[in-house]
């Protein structure tokens, strides 16, 4: 097994034909969050990944092993649940309510312009459908927001150097209850 405790994001000051000829390993966002994990790279060769704490890989990421070579990162398809507004009487607020009742739940959500996805849950799309959202599963690449936490909102962990310690090991208290619906009168008529 080839050992791998590198990441450059997004492969950057990596000269086009080294990631030309680096090999590739397709992986899903389960895998993709965890600092150790094992995978097979495009050359069928075993990676035993050992990256830092709260490391996140996203597509695009080149993993460097111990031997010099690299491996570029692809995000894997895999079932998401994909969120769009109904083109006849929707609009982009209806996305935009989506993304805010979504993101109070702390569900991991990737952001485009016109849709919206998260990993499956049959009671969020439940949910998503009562507001009048057009609601699909499927297969594709998932890359959801980094967070507050993130490094330069790209989620590779924290900056270090910048005067602060990030202990989250202390519990988060909203001030609220989950799962409550505040009637809002939304006409889509």
């Amino acid at each position: 097994m080839l050992t791998v405790n590198k990441l450059i994001p997004q492969g950057r000051g990596l000269a086009a034909p080294l990631l030309k000829r680096a090999s590739e390993v397709a992986l899903d966002w389960d895998l993709r969050c965890r600092s150790r994990f094992e995978a097979t790279d495009s050359a069928g060769r075993r990676l035993g990944v050992f990256l830092p704490r709260g490391q996140v890989v996203r597509g695009g990421d080149v993993l460097v092993a111990e031997d010099g070579s690299l491996v570029r990162v692809q995000a894997a398809p895999q079932p998401v649940m994909v969120v769009r507004i109904c083109s006849q009487h929707g609009t982009p607020f209806d996305l935009l309510r989506a993304a805010y009742h979504l993101g109070n739940r702390h569900v991991p959500l990737e952001l485009q312009p016109d849709r919206l996805q998260f990993e499956p849950d049959p009671v969020l799309g439940g949910m998503l459908r009562q507001m009048h959202l057009i609601v699909s599963e499927e297969q594709a690449a998932f890359e959801p927001e980094g967070g507050a936490y993130a490094a330069g909102g790209h989620g590779h962990g924290h900056a270090h150097g910048h005067g602060h310690d990030h202990d989250h090991g202390h519990a988060h208290d909203h001030g609220h209850a989950h799962g409550h619906d505040h009637g809002h009168g939304h006409p889509h008529g």
